[in-house]
């Protein structure tokens, strides 16, 4: 292990195959939850998985994989006692015979069929012995109670999928709005999960008042989401007012799986200074800026937030205003990482985030990139199975030049030719023109100027009506 990669705390991964999961799409999730942790600032060392009918239903795994978990990260490998929530007595039934019959099956199960066993990394041995795991992530969303009962079991803090990526989000946010944005995901994440300290009693605040610490702590939150939702609706509809504002230019979308790389192709394409990192969710703000070399009518490209397996639906909730760029775009680049062996389920999540807020209608293309790692015949493959994508690399000029020119052309074949007269007494207006149509040939006559443009049917449209004499 290198010095940079000693600092961080070490995890260990939990998987459970469900039924239905085959061998390589298990993999491929817990190398994808490998790479959240990563971002998330830890050094994974091993990894834990079973295949069972179901999950468990107070601790996910069966007691079996849960004692060598708890090896792994020096836990006792039972949910002890000595920090019980307060619960009825029927939940306390309730959870007891749950978790009898759980013990039950995982005892079937490990005796039926010998489940993965943990993968440890390159560190064995003593520095296995004198470093343990102190955090255990789970590529699965957990109940309140499934996450109490695996920190008692392994003495060790316990995440989700759902928290790991809402606590990337909370990290790389930027502007004031994906900040907010955050937030409202992040408490709805935190309110239920929520617990007592332990060993502390219920306090009371005001005269009257009888609420425990976990219910004022709710109450804050609560009131706290009706502030963000509040201030987010002014951002926008200030929002609102500039996508108005840009409605009769053209628009791309670059839209796709996180790290596919839509910001290098974003900065290739416009030359803007945007992030660039070789990191899940490095991008959350949405960048507007113009095609460069800049054409007539401007094309805008905007680089959207990057999508991911279980995506947690709060996230989607919260950058709804963020992904309506790609609603009110005139044509969707949907960017695939071609060098990934999982593309194809990447590309479906694409497709299921964009169904969700119903951007399915709008134009798009199939954009293949990173094809700098590919063999020839992994391109020549490509293509024959969609031959309509384009295979390129952010990195190629020329593949870049050969993209532009597929979006001048895509927006030519919709626009049409007409002649505009310009008074004499209207040439301060003459930008409108520039600015929403090309300029074909000019000429002069005593009525005016008299221009031959192509622009797109309703913007030429009003440019006919704004001069008509």
């Amino acid at each position: 292990m290198s010095n940079s990669s000693s600092t961080r705390p070490l995890a260990v991964l939990v998987g459970v195959q469900l039924p239905g999961v085959s061998d390589t799409d298990h993999a491929a999730d817990l190398a994808e939850l490998g790479r959240l942790v990563h971002t998330l600032g830890y050094e994974v060392v091993a990894t834990v998985s079973q295949r069972r009918e179901r999950l468990a239903a107070g601790t996910v795994l069966g007691t079996g994989k849960l004692k060598e978990l708890a090896s792994l990260t020096g836990g006792r490998g039972i949910v002890s006692s000595g920090a019980q929530e307060r619960k009825s007595k029927a939940r306390e039934r309730w959870e007891a015979e749950a978790e009898e019959a759980e013990g039950e099956e995982a005892e079937a199960d490990e005796e039926e069929e010998e489940s993965p066993v943990e993968q440890p990394a390159a560190e064995t041995g003593e520095e296995q012995a004198t470093a343990r795991p102190t955090v255990v992530v789970v590529d699965h969303e957990l109940s309140p109670g499934q996450l109490s009962n695996l920190e008692r079991a392994t003495g060790a803090q316990v995440l989700d999928r759902t928290g790991v990526i809402v606590d990337i989000f909370h990290r790389h946010a930027r502007s004031r709005e994906a900040k907010m944005q955050v937030e409202i995901a992040r408490l709805n994440y935190l309110a239920p999960r929520l617990r007592e300290s332990t060993g502390s009693r219920e306090r009371q605040q005001g005269r009257g008042s009888g609420d425990s610490a976990v219910e004022l702590d709710r109450r804050k939150i609560r009131d706290r989401l009706a502030e963000l939702r509040e201030g987010l609706a002014a951002i926008q509809q200030d929002q609102e007012h500039r996508r108005y504002a840009r409605r009769d230019q053209l628009r791309v979308a670059l839209v796709g799986y996180t790290n596919a790389g839509k910001s290098s192709l974003m900065r290739a394409l416009t030359g803007s200074e945007v992030l660039v990192a070789d990191q899940l969710f490095a991008t959350l703000d949405t960048t507007v800026r113009a095609l460069q070399p800049e054409t007539r009518p401007r094309v805008l490209v905007s680089d959207t937030v990057g999508f991911i397996q279980k995506l947690p639906h709060d996230l989607v909730a919260s950058f709804r205003s963020t992904l309506d760029e790609a609603l009110e775009a005139s044509l969707l680049l949907y960017v695939v990482d071609a060098s990934d062996p999982t593309w194809e389920a990447q590309l479906e999540v694409t497709r299921s985030v964009l169904r969700e807020i119903g951007a399915q209608s709008v134009p798009s293309r199939l954009l293949f990139n990173k094809a700098d790692r590919l063999s020839s015949e992994a391109r020549e493959a490509l293509l024959q199975q969609h031959p309509e994508a384009l295979v390129l690399s952010a990195h190629s000029p020329e593949d870049v030049a050969a993209l532009r020119q597929t979006l001048i052309d895509f927006f030519d074949r919709s626009m049409v030719e007409a002649e505009l007269v310009i008074p004499y007494s209207r040439q301060a207006r003459i930008g409108e023109v520039y600015e929403h149509a090309r300029v074909l040939s000019e000429a002069f006559d005593e009525t005016g100027r008299r221009l031959k443009v192509r622009a797109l049917p309703a913007a030429m449209a009003r440019l006919t009506r704004a001069f008509e004499t």
